[in-house]
């Protein structure tokens, strides 16, 4: 931040405030008569017009085309939140409620999904949350289950005996006798050892002895990717996703598409996700700064959640760049440390 912005004089720190609270609640242009009574001060239009053009100048505020009035840039956000923002915490009736809601669900899972729809609910936009990290939870053992010629149910027990189920899909008919030769295998070969290790060791050996491996060790292996593949899949559960529906700035079709698709996909979502499981306390991304085009219009505000002590994962919400920043901080904030209390409590 360059010295200009960071001195910037009080009164334009003041109207840039009180510009930006304006267009968060009816997300329309704030023209300088609007301004003017928001701010309640004896400031004649003329002052109020040059300080604009000042905040204008350094990029802060625009004026769209089809209006006189100005609007906040992602610049002026910027500066706002690091800034001029005030947060206030959550009062203790508020948490409480939060509390109660996350601790009546039984399985990590559960609580993940309440999670985000407890933020979706508040903020009414999307909440995100990604599941906790199994890079380091340790394989326990793994039970194969014919369902048909083709699928076969497979059983993964992990940590603290979290059980998974998975759908496999297979070359050939497999025998019970089979399917437990495979399992029996995979049990002796991987327990005890994290599933990163696990699906390292699984690809490292189906390259390396590859013709040295008998029929029924390269079919186990191969089940065991696939469901270890597939635990990659499952990185975030979103909620309220059409709640983006509701801002104007964000309902066009091509944008929804756009950011559909991304919420589809989730690569470029969990790229930004894994960024923020780095990180110290809350993480924002306002507009652009996000890297991707599709959130141009969007805002990500985010916290890390742990289990004794390591961060597990990421909590956060997604809305338009005109979001009450102010509120949704430390909604969360709270969400993530109620979430990590809760699944440390499991």
């Amino acid at each position: 931040m360059t010295d200009k912005k960071t001195d910037l004089p009080d009164r334009a720190q003041l109207m840039l405030r009180s510009l930006i609270d304006r267009y968060v609640r009816d997300g329309q242009p704030v023209g300088s008569r609007t301004l003017a009574r928001e701010l309640g001060m004896d400031l004649s239009p003329a002052t109020i017009r040059n300080v604009m053009s000042d905040l204008e100048a350094l990029g802060f505020i625009s004026s769209p085309h089809t209006s006189a009035g100005r609007v906040p840039t992602v610049q002026g956000y910027r500066f706002f939140v690091d800034t001029l923002l005030t947060v206030q915490p959550l009062d203790s009736h508020s948490i409480e409620k939060m509390r109660l809601e996350l601790s009546l669900k039984a399985t990590p899972k559960n609580l993940v999904e309440s999670a985000s729809g407890l933020l979706s609910g508040i903020t009414h936009m999307a909440g995100v949350v990604t599941l906790p990290s199994h890079a380091h939870a340790l394989f326990k053992r793994v039970e194969f289950l014919a369902l048909s010629e083709s699928r076969v149910l497979a059983i993964l027990v992990t940590g603290e005996d979290e059980v998974q189920n998975r759908m496999l899909k297979t070359d050939k008919k497999l025998s019970a006798s089979e399917l437990q030769q495979a399992s029996n295998y995979l049990n002796a070969m991987f327990a005890g050892k994290d599933l990163t290790e696990v699906r390292a060791t699984l690809l490292r050996e189906m390259q390396e002895t590859r013709s040295t491996m008998n029929s029924m060790m390269l079919t186990a292996m191969r089940m065991a990717d696939q469901v270890l593949e597939s635990n990659q899949d499952e990185d975030y559960v979103m909620a309220g996703q059409t709640n983006l529906m509701e801002f104007q700035e964000l309902c066009d079709i091509d944008k929804l598409r756009k950011l559909f698709d991304a919420f589809n996909q989730k690569r470029d979502i969990l790229h930004l996700l894994d960024q923020c499981i780095h990180s110290q306390g809350i993480q924002i991304f306002i507009g652009e700064e996000s890297g991707y085009q599709m959130l141009d219009e969007c805002s990500m505000v985010t916290a890390p959640y742990s289990v004794d002590g390591k961060v597990m994962g990421v909590v956060g919400v997604i809305g338009p760049t005109r979001m009450a920043y102010n509120r949704v901080i430390p909604i969360v904030d709270a969400t993530a440390r109620l979430l990590g209390a809760a699944l440390n409590h499991k």
